[in-house]
Order: structure tokens, then C-alpha cells, then sequence
């Protein structure tokens, strides 16, 4: 496996454990549908991911 590819997958697999520790699974969920929708090249998709997102970074301080 080359190594951009290693890192790259590290990097990925350490923020996804990072959002989900941080906000649970509805971060896990804004992540994943973000992700999915970049990959699909999908604007809803992606959108909703970002909201979702967005959303649980300012919750507290609205």
C-alpha cells in the first residue's frame, strides 16, 4: 500500500473517532453523510451532512 494512500486512510479513520467521541452519533451520521455525498458528488446529500454538522458545532452556544 503506498504510503499517501496509509496516511490518508489514518487521517480519516482518526477524525471520524474524533467526531463521534465528541459528539456521539449524530456526528458520526453528519460525517458520514458529508462523505458521502462529496463521493457521489450529490449537493443534497452533502449539504445535509454539513448542516448536521454545523448544528451540533454552534448548539451551545445558540
Amino acid at each position: 500500500m503506498p504510503a499517501p494512500a496509509l496516511l490518508s486512510a489514518t487521517l480519516a479513520l482518526g477524525l471520524e473517532q474524533l467526531v463521534q467521541w465528541k459528539y456521539g452519533t449524530a456526528g458520526a451520521l453528519g460525517l458520514l453523510l458529508f462523505t458521502i455525498g462529496h463521493k457521489a458528488k450529490s449537493p443534497a446529500v452533502s449539504s445535509v451532512g454539513a448542516i448536521l454538522l454545523a448544528v451540533l458545532l454552534t448548539g451551545p452556544a445558540i
